[in-house]
C-alpha cells in the first residue's frame, strides 16, 4: 500500500486505535480504599478479563480502524454487502455506543474505561468526518513536490533523467491540457531547441497496450505522458465497472496512455490500466 494515499482522517483512526489497545490493559475499575486497610493485594482487572467487553469495545474499534485503512489499499471490496470502509465506520460507532453505556453501568471507572471511552469517540468521529471535512481528506503525508528545473546547476532528489518508474525529470510542470515540445512524454528535461528523449521500453509497452475500445477512440494526437494527482481519486475499470480497481495516491507519477473524452486511461506501477474520470487539477509530467 502507497501510504501517500492516506489521509488525515486515516492518521486521527490509527491513532485512536492505538490508544484503545493501550487502554485495554490499564484497569478496567478503580477501587476506593478503606483507611486502615491494606489494598496493596488488590489486583485490578483489565479489559482482558472480561471476553465481551475487550471484543465489543477495544478489539472492535481496533478492527475498525484496520478495515477503514485497508480498504485505501483494496477500494471496491465489500464485506456483507458494504465497502470495508464503511464497515469500519459502522464498527467504530458501535464500539462507542458500547463504551458509553459500559461506563455508565461501572460505579468505579478505571483509567482503562475512561480512556477507552475517549478513544472510541475520537475513533467514531474520525472515521464519520473522514470522508466530510475538507481539513481531515488532505493527505497525511505532504505530497513530493514535482522537479522544478536545474536548482544552482543539480536537479532535484540528485537525479538523472530516466532514473526509475515515473520519476520526474528537471523540467517545470504544465496544467494538463497544453502543448510541450517533449517526445514520448517522459517528464525529462530538454535542451534548448531539442526533444526530450522517450523510454524505448516504456514507449513499446504503451502502444502495445493500445488496443481499440468500445468506450470511446482516443485522440488521434493523443502523446501519452507522465502526471500527478492533487489528491486521491479512484481508478475504475476500462469496462465501466462502477467499483474502483486502484487508487491513484498524490506524490506518485502515472502514465496517461490514452484519453477519452474528459477522462484518461492511466496506467499504474504494476501495470494495471484504468479510467481517470476527474482530471481537475492534475500535474504534467
Amino acid at each position: 500500500m502507497n501510504i501517500r494515499s492516506l489521509t488525515r482522517g486515516d492518521g486521527v483512526v490509527i491513532g485512536a486505535a492505538v490508544v484503545l489497545f493501550i487502554a485495554s490493559f490499564l484497569d478496567f475499575s478503580s477501587l476506593d480504599c478503606p483507611q486502615g486497610v491494606d489494598c496493596s493485594r488488590f489486583d485490578s482487572p483489565n479489559a482482558w478479563d472480561a471476553l465481551g467487553i475487550l471484543m465489543s469495545v477495544y478489539l472492535a474499534g481496533v478492527i475498525a480502524a484496520a478495515l477503514m485503512v485497508v480498504s485505501r489499499a483494496l477500494p471496491g471490496r465489500k464485506v456483507v454487502g458494504l465497502d470495508l470502509g464503511q464497515f469500519g465506520v459502522a464498527l467504530a460507532v458501535f464500539a462507542l455506543w458500547t463504551a458509553f453505556w459500559t461506563i455508565l453501568d461501572v460505579n468505579n471507572a478505571g483509567a482503562g474505561l475512561i480512556l477507552g471511552l475517549l478513544a472510541t469517540l475520537v475513533l467514531a468521529a474520525g472515521a464519520v468526518a473522514g470522508p466530510l471535512v475538507p481539513a481531515l481528506k488532505a493527505p497525511l503525508l505532504s505530497p513530493a513536490a514535482p522537479a522544478q528545473g536545474m536548482q544552482g546547476g543539480q536537479q532535484p532528489y540528485g537525479a538523472q533523467p530516466g532514473q526509475g518508474y515515473g520519476f520526474p525529470g528537471g523540467q517545470q510542470q504544465a496544467p494538463y491540457g497544453t502543448q510541450q515540445s517533449q517526445g514520448y512524454g517522459y517528464p525529462g528535461a530538454p535542451q534548448q531547441g531539442q526533444p526530450a528523449q522517450a523510454d524505448p521500453a516504456q514507449a513499446q509497452q504503451a502502444q502495445a497496450q493500445q488496443p481499440a475500445q468500445g468506450g470511446g477512440a482516443p485522440a488521434g494526437d493523443f502523446t501519452p505522458f507522465w502526471f500527478a494527482v492533487p489528491v486521491a481519486r479512484p481508478l475504475y475499470g476500462e469496462d465501466g465497472s462502477p467499483n474502483p480497481i486502484a487508487e491513484l495516491a498524490p506524490g506518485t507519477w502515472y502514465l496517461a496512455v490514452e484519453q477519452r473524452g474528459q477522462s484518461l486511461i492511466a496506467q499504474t506501477q504494476d501495470g494495471r490500466r484504468g479510467v481517470l474520470q476527474d482530471t481537475t487539477g492534475i500535474q504534467r509530467g
